[in-house]
């Protein structure tokens, strides 16, 4: 290992998901005891670097682009540009070109040990995971060092889809730091949007895409009292979607889309419920950050989050949304929620204890510290 681990990460893009704030998280642990050079195979979405620290060493080198055919020729030009470093992490089904170059060429470039990390799934993938790249999976991740997943959901399917051996899969579940989420925040924090005192919010934080299903929520206010606000914080292609469905259904008034927040811990105690809507999640952070908050959640059982969430919020789960009556079931849960304080407050603390216990950042800092160094260390890059 250098006297300063070099590690490269490459990401399909690097927008403010889940999986890049993490990693943002990561590096901001680590300051200057690590050099980082970013990758992101678009480059414009890299809306997570701004809230890279400053102490952080971070570079975007040149990278041939991870996408498209996995020819011989491309596998060779990811694998020469992954030589030199310490350690190398992918992101994704997005990255999943430069994990094949690394197994097919790891002797012939000398490159250092790579982890893989999948987070969940694309529109694509999400009723049902293609074959051919089930197929791809299993030959690309032959060689690589660990695949890191943070569900029981994708670690099934990392077991027993791609057919990865136990020693290799590692399960660390998302964390954060719990404890910001309890300070009391200000009603005004959101741009053009002050909360009142006589209203109530359901609140998200979310990607606005399809998989999201935002247009659910939507339709589930016009079932809600009027006292109620639907605030949907994030940004996304489907921004004119939502706000033409909120003006069909008649209830644009009370809809509220204001873009990204940087630091959710300011913001997300001004929910008075936390919803998704989701087709598909595996361990979603912004459900943690609602958990920290102590918030009542209602969402669909899909990827961890019944096993999530404290079991007193269980009730309030709903099964996958497919149908009109799935929806109308998801709108009842919040509308039971929304009528009855008291729940919402004991439900809320359940689940801010839970969160506390379970899922606080220095348990996931401490596991990703020790599988990258334990790494870099069995295999140092010769000087």
């Amino acid at each position: 290992m250098s006297k300063t681990p070099r590690i490269l990460h490459l990401h399909s893009t690097f927008d403010a998901g889940g999986k890049e704030l993490r990693n943002v998280r990561l590096i901001n642990e680590w300051g200057k005891e690590v050099s980082h050079a970013i990758v992101s195979g678009d480059l414009e979405k890299r809306g997570a670097a701004r809230l890279i620290g400053k102490k952080a060493k971070v570079s975007w080198p040149k990278f041939p682009s991870l996408q498209g055919k996995p020819t011989p020729g491309r596998l060779v030009a990811l694998a020469k540009a992954m030589a030199g470093y310490d350690l190398v992490c992918t992101y994704n089904w997005g990255a999943i070109n430069a994990v094949m170059a690394h197994t097919v060429f790891a002797d012939a470039f000398e490159l250092p040990p790579l982890v893989h990390h999948e987070d969940g799934f694309n529109e694509d993938e999400v009723k049902r995971l293609k074959k051919r790249r089930n197929w791809f999976r299993k030959i690309a991740l032959g060689r690589t060092a660990a695949l890191v997943v943070p569900s029981t959901t994708l670690e099934d399917i990392a077991l027993n889809v791609w057919d990865q051996p136990r020693t290799r899969v590692r399960r660390i579940p998302n964390g954060i730091d719990t404890r910001a989420f309890a300070a009391p925040p200000k009603r005004d924090i959101l741009p053009r949007l002050v909360k009142h005192k006589d209203e109530y919010w359901i609140g998200t934080l979310a990607g606005l895409r399809q998989v999201k299903q935002l247009d659910v929520m939507v339709r589930a206010m016009d079932r809600l009292p009027f006292d109620w606000q639907l605030v949907i914080v994030g940004e996304g292609p489907e921004r004119e979607a939502l706000l033409a469905e909120a003006e069909r259904v008649g209830v644009e008034d009370r809809v509220h889309l204001p873009g990204f927040v940087d630091q959710p811990s300011r913001l997300v105690g001004l929910f008075d419920i936390f919803a998704l809507s989701s087709h598909s999640e595996q361990f979603p952070l912004s459900l943690v950050e609602a958990m920290a908050a102590g918030l009542p959640v209602v969402a669909p059982r899909v990827g961890d989050i019944g096993s999530m969430v404290s079991s007193d919020n269980g009730p309030a789960l709903v099964d996958p949304i497919k149908t009109e009556e799935d929806e109308k079931a998801f709108a009842k849960s919040l509308f039971r929620l929304a009528a009855d304080p008291a729940m919402r407050k004991r439900v809320g603390q359940a689940n801010k204890e839970k969160a506390r216990e379970e899922f606080d950042e220095r348990r996931m800092i401490e596991r990703y510290r020790a599988l990258y160094w334990g790494l870099m260390q069995k295999y140092p890059r010769s000087q």
